[in-house]
């Protein structure tokens, strides 16, 4: 299962062909998978985990002309090799050889999506995208495993991970030495000021960056942000409070203590980069112009089909990397990927359908992680009837009320007993499940405010009847509702965006029966993961699928998100003519901070809500008010949780040495084969 060759014609009749071959050796042994190509001379060329195989072949009779189908073939105990292809059998006269040397390091086939959106650190945010920069790049810190198997922080980039120093103004300062024979992948050698350039890039409001956010917490990032009334920047000459006093030597100055810093320091958001390689607007997108500093180097990327990882040998760890190429495959077709794993092509494949699931249980792997898919609604599309007669603030406050409702109609637990059936945890709330509270017990279990369930919604089984018939009398008094049917008559149709994915189709065709039984119309509409984004920017939807998995072990990576200023913030509060509605109230002065305002406007209270939280010292308070930023997202009804995270994905059993930290994120560089 570690080797690859390039394919080559066999024959003055062109014939391309790639040979999957199923072999059984007579030695006693168990069968071998095995992976060969066939060269100009009718050579087979095959490898297998444990032992080296060259396989002479001659093919007979000849293939029909133009023919390029892909070959299965098996090799009985006489050493013929019987093969087909999509139109025309051919027998193979094999003779088999061993001791034949390696001519290549070992690879490994994975597929976890499709096209990236962005492999530029600054850019990224999909978890597929951020998975490939794990292994591009180094940070000051990454993620490990302890010898119980634990997930933990450890120093990367950096020789340690030092406690930070107190200042008098409640700031804290936090000094790194960077290790001994860093380099780029162009050899030129890793600098503090690589990540000065890199963090304050980050948090530029002109680069957008995607989670650039995460550097809130550095001192500065709020002087970058601000902006005067014409929408001009307050401080056009702000940095972040980052410096590096020489090559090795990097000082950041937080505002305050944050418990999970070294956390951050492993996200992407905190990768260097070097300016004169982003000066390239492009250089992400091209292997001749890309430059990183990790484990390992960007060889190829055919766009569409495949990316190829390399082993960095110039990185510091790599005597500790085992798998020398990691070959991305790229796509989003089911029936594709799963052929591709049964031949053995692919060892580990990321998003399991239920045809998987059911073709392959030795193989799926659920494993919970800190994410939760939820569904989220344009706040400016209109959903009220024609001739309501509302507008402003009591408008808003009508259509969340819907939204809420709209809620209460989607019976969740069936959807993860039935539909995703992957070991999800129906959701009551956004911030999912296994974020820490203060007190250590699970954030979402204290959050919302009926003492007969945990969260926003009760989401058992039981509750699904109860909760379909709150929500119908809540419809009703803003729309038609025809008894004799038990339907309403006047709901605007929803236009709802999902990206390709069995998972997202799945649960959108159930989110239109259930809807669809009450009189409200969906119009389903699917787009390709690369223009999903696009799609979702352009904000000509009601209604979106969206899914977010946490950075870090706290609820204010799923809360930032949220504020009028967020990239990820596009068409949700705060935006467009919903930032100027003033229907929501705050009044902070129980947690002994001055600030009260009723019929404020989304910045003036959910902005403000998150500002006050990160410059919270007491570590209950601060919580407190995370607990009530959730309460002021929920109010909104623009976010309807479905259910919170598993990770579940195939791995074929002789793979081992899989990491997956608790975001989800895959580490592959310490594979092998057993």
């Amino acid at each position: 299962m570690n080797k690859n060759k390039i394919l080559k014609r066999y024959t003055a009749v062109i014939l391309t062909v790639a040979v999957l071959l199923t072999l059984t050796v007579f030695t006693g042994a168990a069968a071998a998978l095995l992976k060969g190509d066939l060269d100009r001379n009718g050579t087979v060329i095959a490898a297998e985990a444990r032992k080296i195989l060259r396989i002479s072949a001659k093919l007979d009779p000849a293939p029909v002309a133009g023919s390029k189908g892909f070959l299965l073939a098996d090799v009985d105990g006489n050493g013929q090799i019987l093969a087909n292809d999509a139109r025309t059998a051919l027998r193979i006269s094999a003779k088999l050889e061993t001791n034949i040397p390696l001519e290549e390091d070992e690879y490994l086939n994975v597929c976890l999506a499709g096209e990236p959106e962005s492999l530029d650190p600054a850019m990224s945010s999909s978890e597929y995208d951020l998975t490939m920069l794990r292994h591009l790049f180094s940070g000051l810190a990454k993620w490990s495993v302890d010898e119980d198997g634990r997930s933990v922080i450890v120093p990367d980039a950096a020789t340690a991970l030092p406690e930070g120093v107190e200042n008098a103004d409640g700031t804290f300062t936090y000094t790194y030495t960077l290790r001994d024979g860093l380099k780029w992948s162009d050899g030129k050698p890793v600098t503090a000021a690589d990540f000065v350039f890199a963090w304050n890039r980050a948090a530029a409001p002109a680069t957008g960056a995607a989670q650039g956010y995460l550097l809130q917490i550095v001192d500065g990032y709020q002087e970058m942000r601000e902006t005067r009334d014409d929408g001009t920047p307050a401080y056009p000459d702000a940095k972040l409070n980052v410096s590096a006093p020489d090559d090795k030597t990097l000082t950041v100055t937080l505002i305050r203590y944050l418990p999970y810093w070294n956390d951050l320091l492993a996200d992407a958001a905190f990768f260097p980069v070097r300016r004169d390689v982003v000066a390239n607007e492009n250089w992400a997108d091209d292997p001749a112009t890309y430059v990183c500093n990790g484990p390992y180097v960007l060889s190829s990327w055919d766009h569409g089909k495949t990316i190829t990882l390399k082993k960095n040998a110039a990185h510091p760890d790599a005597d500790s990397v085992t798998m020398e190429t990691i070959r991305f495959l790229l796509s989003e077709d089911e029936e594709e990927i799963l052929k591709s794993f049964a031949g053995g092509s692919l060892a580990f494949v990321d998003e399991v359908s239920d045809t998987a699931k059911a073709g392959y249980p030795d193989a799926v792997e659920n494993v919970p992680i800190t994410g939760t898919y939820f569904l989220s609604w344009n706040i400016n599309a209109e959903i009220l009837p024609e001739g309501c007669g509302l507008a402003g603030a009591e408008a808003e406050k009508a259509r969340a009320e819907v939204r809420r409702a709209f809620s209460l109609l989607i019976d969740r637990s069936r959807i993860v007993e039935n539909v995703d059936n992957s070991g999800q945890d129906a959701a009551s709330g956004f911030v999912s499940w296994g974020i820490s509270d203060a007190d250590g017990a699970e954030f979402y279990l204290n959050a919302g405010h009926d003492p007969a369930f945990a969260g926003y919604y009760d989401v058992s089984p039981e509750a699904a009847g109860g909760n379909r018939g709150k929500a119908i009398e809540i419809l009703k008094k803003y729309y038609d509702y025809d008894a004799a049917t038990g339907k309403f008559t006047n709901f605007p149709t929803i236009r709802y965006l999902y990206n390709v994915g069995w998972w997202n189709e799945v649960v959108a065709e159930f989110i239109r029966d259930e809807l669809s039984s009450v009189g409200i119309g969906i119009e389903l509409l699917e787009v390709e993961w690369s223009g999903y984004q696009a799609a979702r920017a352009g904000g000509d939807y009601t209604l979106i699928r969206q899914g977010w998995v946490a950075d870090v072990n706290a609820p204010d990576a799923f809360l930032d998100g949220w504020t009028s200023y967020n990239y990820d913030n596009i068409v949700g509060p705060g935006n467009g003519a919903h930032a100027d509605i003033g229907a929501y109230d705050l009044d902070l002065t129980p947690y002994g901070v001055d600030y009260k305002i009723e019929n404020g406007t989304w910045s003036q209270t959910y902005d403000a809500l998150i500002s006050v939280i990160r410059q919270t010292k007491d570590r209950g308070t601060c919580y407190k008010l995370q607990h009530l930023a959730e309460d002021l997202l929920m109010e909104t009804g623009c976010v309807c949780p479905i259910y919170y995270y598993t990770d579940s994905y195939l791995i074929n059993p002789a793979l081992k040495g899989v990491r997956s930290d608790p975001m989800g994120y895959k580490y592959f560089a310490y594979t092998t084969y057993e």
